[in-house]
């Protein structure tokens, strides 16, 4: 059940990465040096729950990119982009790619981030609720981890 459901979110990415319709692109956390390519993409599939699409949205412009942007900082990743979907057929309304340099990036992505969110807010009952918060808003439908073709 669990590969089959993995392998229905894989080719739902890869169709609609490939056919962009109707989905709309959040811009990245910042740009790509030439030369700065990266080998390996990490994937978090999330659907956001009936009737807060837009509230989700703009949660994450409004708190999960500012953390994005210091991990980025700080080395964690490459770069982020945020897909959004509107499209009933697909298990997930926001996709998350990371673009990782290589194996060491990948795995320390989430304590990165982790680190990263506590440095933009330092106070830990306040992250806490901001974790109900999103809960609240989204669903966590899975991840996967590509490596890219070049």
């Amino acid at each position: 059940m669990r590969q089959r459901l993995a392998a229905a979110i894989l080719g739902g990415t890869l169709g609609a990465m490939a056919c962009a319709t109707g989905m709309q692109r959040a811009p990245s956390a910042g740009s790509v040096a030439p030369g700065d390519a990266g080998t390996l993409a990490r994937i978090y599939y999330w659907k956001a729950k009936a009737g807060k699409l837009d509230e989700y949205s703009r949660y994450v412009r409004e708190v999960a990119e500012p953390i994005d942007h210091e991990a980025q900082r700080a080395g964690a990743f490459i770069s982020v982009n945020t897909f959004v979907s509107a499209d009933p057929a697909l298990p997930w309304t926001h996709m998350r790619v990371f673009v990782l340099r290589d194996s060491a990036q990948l795995a320390g992505l989430s304590a990165a981030l982790d680190a990263a969110g506590a440095r933009v807010q330092p106070d830990s009952v306040t992250r806490r609720k901001r974790g109900e918060y999103s809960a609240s808003l989204r669903d966590r439908v899975g991840d996967a981890t590509v490596a890219i073709l070049r």
